[in-house]
C-alpha cells in the first residue's frame, strides 16, 4: 500500500510507520516543522529513525497547501490522520476550538481530492473521546482535549459520509513502551533506579494500558483489512490489560524488577479523589488476534530499553 501519514513525530506514529514500512508498505511520513532538528529530545530520536525508514516532508501540516499539493500529485491507497493538535493537552483551558480547525483544516477539499484518487481515511481515535470506550458516563468526553478528539471524529464522519470516501476509526487507550513520552511507566523506572519509592495517586481508577508492539499489529491488520474492504465505515477499539492502575503498577513492577535486577518498591495511596471517570477502557482484546505476539518479548525489548536509555544516565 501507498500511505501517507500525519502525526509522524508522535510515540504511537512511530511505531505504526515502523511497521508499515517493515511489513512492505511504502509511507510518505509528514511533519509540521521545517527540520528534524527542530525537534528535541525522544522526540527528535523518534524522527531522525523515521527518516531512515520512510519517505519524510517536513513542514507539511495536515490541509496546507503543501498537503493538498501532495496528494493531489500522488496517489494513496490510505491517508492515515494520526495527527493532532495536544498542546497542553491536560488543562482544562485546553483550547478545544483552536485544536478541532487544526485537526480537520480544508477538510472538504482534502477530501474531495481523496475522493478523485480512490483514497481511503484512517482516522485516529481516543479512548478518551465522548462515545468512545466503555465505563459509566462514556457519552461524555474524558477532557477538554477528548472533546476535540470528539468533534474532529463527527465531523470526518459527516464529510466522508457525504462525500462518499471510506473512513476506518482505530481507536487508542494507553500504550507503552520503547521511545515513549516521559510519563507513568518512565516515571516508575526512573524512580525505582534513584532509589526511590514512587507514589501513586489513584490506584482504583480503571485504565486500559496497552503494550506499543502490540497495539502497532492491530494498526497494521486494521489498515490491511479496511484497505481490502468495501465498506464505507469500520472501526476497531484495541484493548490490553484492563485493571486498576494499582494493579497495573504491580504487573510492572513485577515485569520490569526481574528483567532489570532492580527493587521496585512504591506506594499506592488512599484514593478519595475522582476528578475522572474511574473507568475508561477500550473493548476488543488485541491479543486475542495476534497468536503468535509474544507478551515476554514485548517486556524483554522494554527493559532492553530502559538498559539502554536509562541505566547508564542514573
Amino acid at each position: 500500500m501507498r500511505i501517507l501519514f500525519t502525526g509522524s513525530s508522535s510515540f504511537t506514529g512511530y511505531w505504526f510507520i515502523n511497521h508499515l514500512v517493515n511489513s512492505g508498505n511504502k509511507v510518505t511520513a509528514i511533519f509540521t516543522k521545517n527540520s528534524k532538528d527542530d525537534y528535541s529530545g525522544i522526540r527528535k530520536l523518534r524522527v531522525e529513525k523515521i527518516i531512515d525508514k520512510a519517505v519524510s516532508l517536513f513542514d507539511v501540516s495536515f490541509g496546507s497547501g503543501k498537503f493538498l499539493e501532495i496528494i493531489a500529485s500522488e496517489k494513496f491507497d490510505l491517508i492515515c490522520h494520526h495527527g493532532a493538535d495536544v498542546t497542553n493537552y491536560k488543562s482544562l483551558e485546553f483550547d478545544v476550538g483552536t485544536a478541532f480547525n487544526k485537526n480537520t483544516f480544508n477538510i472538504v477539499k482534502v477530501l474531495e481530492l481523496m475522493r478523485e484518487s480512490n483514497s481511503k481515511l484512517v482516522l485516529t481515535g481516543s479512548v478518551f473521546e465522548g462515545n468512545e470506550g466503555f465505563g459509566k458516563n462514556n457519552t461524555l468526553p474524558f477532557s477538554p482535549y477528548g472533546l476535540s478528539k470528539q468533534f474532529t471524529s463527527e465531523a470526518f464522519n459527516y464529510y466522508c459520509n457525504l462525500l462518499g470516501v471510506p473512513v476506518g476509526k482505530f481507536v487508542i487507550s494507553n500504550p507503552f513502551g520503547p521511545f515513549e513520552e516521559e510519563r507513568f511507566t518512565t516515571y516508575l523506572v526512573k524512580s525505582w533506579l534513584r532509589g526511590e519509592k514512587p507514589v501513586i495517586k489513584t490506584p482504583l481508577y480503571i485504565r486500559d494500558n496497552i503494550h506499543i508492539s502490540l497495539l502497532a499489529f492491530c494498526y497494521i491488520k486494521f489498515c490491511n483489512e479496511f484497505s481490502n474492504s468495501n465498506i464505507q465505515y469500520y472501526k476497531i477499539n484495541p484493548s490490553g490489560y484492563v485493571e486498576s492502575q494499582g494493579q497495573f503498577t504491580k504487573r510492572f513492577a513485577e515485569e520490569i524488577s526481574k528483567r532489570l535486577n532492580i527493587t521496585p518498591a512504591f506506594e499506592l495511596l488512599k484514593q478519595t479523589e475522582f476528578a475522572e471517570p474511574l473507568v475508561r477502557i477500550n473493548n476488543d482484546p488485541a491479543a486475542e488476534l495476534f497468536k503468535d505476539w509474544s507478551e515476554s518479548e514485548a517486556w524483554d525489548q522494554l527493559a532492553e530499553y530502559y538498559k539502554l536509555f536509562f541505566m547508564q544516565n542514573e
